[in-house]
């Protein structure tokens, strides 16, 4: 796969322009919502994704805040698709069948 230099140090742009962390298949916007998600720092997040260096994470996050109206709108798009997506498939029959059993204890 190719990947264009950025100057980021630790980020790389995929054949498809996504920023992700170079050498750990690792997308920026992945550490955002982890960080985002969990509330942690950039130093207790490298605890979090040992695959990760400290470095790579505070380049991911400064990638982010430079490009943040960009950023935020594809996690908003990824979040829209996700949605549209548990429409269209409907409740999995797993978790129907835990609902059904939960209602009964």
């Amino acid at each position: 796969m190719a990947f264009a230099a950025t100057a980021y140090h630790h980020i790389v742009l995929d054949a498809q322009g996504v920023p992700v962390v170079q050498g750990a298949n690792t997308k920026v916007v992945e550490v955002v919502l982890h960080a985002r998600s969990s509330g942690l720092t950039p130093e207790q997040l490298a605890g979090e994704l040992p695959h990760l260096s400290p470095a790579q994470i505070h380049s991911a996050m400064a990638y982010y805040w430079d490009h943040r109206e960009a950023l935020d709108a594809d996690i908003e798009a990824r979040r829209e698709f996700a949605e549209r997506m548990r429409r269209e498939m409907g409740q999995p029959a797993f978790a129907e069948r835990l609902a059904r059993e939960r209602g009964r204890g």
